[in-house]
């Protein structure tokens, strides 16, 4: 089977939930999204959308609301997966920075990932990703920067 672009590998996740590993070079779902639940549901070009159904049995912090690191989890997922449907074959990623805002509490309930681009670049990039509840209420806001990776730099990666 011939690989097929990055943008159509992931339209097929998040129309089945899965494709065939042999069609990327992209290890989906990743052993990160198995652990917490979330899963892609929509993905463009150089947008991506992850659900959570937020469960705090699961995903609570001492405080019993969603752990922030759960929700900057999905966020860096949504995030990574947008870049990646910008790259070509022999190009990688790595993130440079995350910052998260957090503006309200989750306890349960299902909550996205809504991530897009503020300003793609050769090298630099600069994502945005809203984490919205059921009622498109905002409850935390993340940006990242990432940087593309050419040649050696992208070798294994």
């Amino acid at each position: 089977m011939s690989r097929i672009s990055n943008l159509e590998f992931f339209k097929l996740v998040a129309g089945k939930g899965d494709a065939a590993s042999e069609a990327s070079r992209f290890i989906y779902p990743p052993a990160i999204s198995k652990t917490l639940g979330f899963e892609l549901i929509d993905v463009g070009p150089g947008t991506a959308t992850m659900e959570l159904v937020a469960d705090a049995q699961k995903h609570a912090n001492p405080m019993g609301t969603i752990h922030g690191g759960v929700l900057c989890d999905i966020a860096d997922a949504a995030i990574g997966t947008a870049h990646a449907t910008t790259l070509d074959e022999d190009e990688s990623f790595t993130s440079i920075d995350l910052q998260i805002n957090f503006f309200r509490p989750v306890w349960n309930g299902r909550i996205r990932a809504v991530a897009k681009p503020v300003n793609v670049g050769r090298q630099i990039s600069r994502y945005v990703c809203d984490i919205l509840r059921d009622d498109d209420k905002l409850v935390a806001q993340v940006t990242s920067t990432v940087m593309t990776l050419r040649g050696h730099q992208a070798s294994g990666r």
